[in-house]
């Protein structure tokens, strides 16, 4: 009988607890804790008071040591000093993204990996997805003529993400195409083809603070794609939409899990079990987890793998240096 996968815990913020409380939701023959370390004692003390069977370790080098696979769920400034060393100790990686910030680094960093890593993009497990991908395969979109990506926020960092605004809102390694605008090019690349082709402009209006608008065309291999980001453009705390048009009609993806397909009066109708986003989002995190233990134990699976996260990040670097 094969042992239980063993993840540790980089960052004790809020994708960190996220994902810890989704391991203890699977079977326990599937996956363990080993762990969880953040340097801030702030975010132990809250974790461990929140969840005080979860064994808090001193430090990262021990955390690695005590687990068969590293989740980092830090800054991503530091995602790639911790990747490199699990992956040197013999340890697979999960990483979220974006992948790293330095773009050279992390081209290095994914000619050195090998294949035990990949990074978190969600709708890689995503019902919602699923659905798209089963009208499209149904040929509701025929061949595809255009892909439309929207992305608008109340203000940024969106409310519950304040506790990490130090970080979140720093142009440095924050801001919305990061954190959010990457999980559409990581669609967009996996559903129609590779990212090439940028001309791109991005608004940064407060010094040493994150981006407020960004537009972009480029295309996924011939397909022309149009992206509209922004803060303040909307009254929800977070709205995106992400639409495939071709020939034969058009899906879409709204608001991070609703599968939408036109119908011939122009009005878009949801899929029969279409969940919001809090009902669907554990729903993700499960196949991800049983991607985790497939691609730790070097079997196939469908999790994005470090070159998608590369070439998602130099989209969105360049995307950001357009300023």
């Amino acid at each position: 009988m094969t042992a239980p996968l063993s993840i540790g815990i980089i960052g004790a913020g809020i994708m960190g607890e996220r994902l810890l409380r989704a391991i203890l939701d699977q079977p326990t023959g599937l996956m363990t804790v080993s762990g969880i370390w953040d340097p801030s004692e702030a975010a132990m003390a809250r974790i461990t008071a929140a969840l005080p069977a979860i064994r808090a370790l001193p430090d990262a080098a021990s955390l690695i040591a005590a687990s068969d696979c590293v989740y980092i769920a830090s800054p991503p400034a530091s995602h790639l000093g911790h990747a490199r060393a699990a992956l040197a100790a013999g340890k697979a990686v999960f990483c979220e993204k974006p992948l790293a910030v330095d773009v050279d680094d992390a081209r290095a960093f994914v000619a050195e990996a090998g294949a035990r890593g990949a990074v978190n993009f969600p709708f890689a497990s995503s019902p919602a997805v699923a659905a798209l991908r089963g009208w499209i395969a149904q040929d509701a979109v025929g061949p595809v003529a255009d892909v439309t990506i929207e992305i608008g926020f109340k203000a940024w960092p969106r409310p519950w993400q304040a506790d990490a605004a130090a970080w979140l809102d720093a142009a440095t390694q924050g801001g919305f195409t990061r954190e959010v605008v990457s999980h559409f090019l990581f669609l967009t690349r996996r559903m129609v083809g590779p990212l090439h082709g940028l001309a791109a402009s991005a608004s940064f209006p407060e010094p040493g603070l994150s981006e407020r608008m960004i537009s972009a065309t480029l295309k996924a291999g011939d397909v022309p794609v149009t992206l509209r980001g922004g803060v303040g453009t909307t009254d929800k705390d977070d709205h995106n939409l992400w639409t495939l048009s071709g020939q034969n009609g058009a899906v879409r993806l709204r608001d991070w899990s609703i599968a939408e397909r036109r119908q011939p009066d122009g009005s878009w109708l949801p899929a029969q079990d279409a969940l919001p986003n809090e009902k669907a989002r554990p729903l993700a995190l499960k196949r991800q987890l049983e991607g985790v233990v497939a691609m730790a134990r070097g079997e196939p699976h469908h999790l994005a793998t470090l070159r998608e996260a590369l070439d998602v990040q130099e989209i969105v670097e360049a995307i950001l240096q357009s300023r």
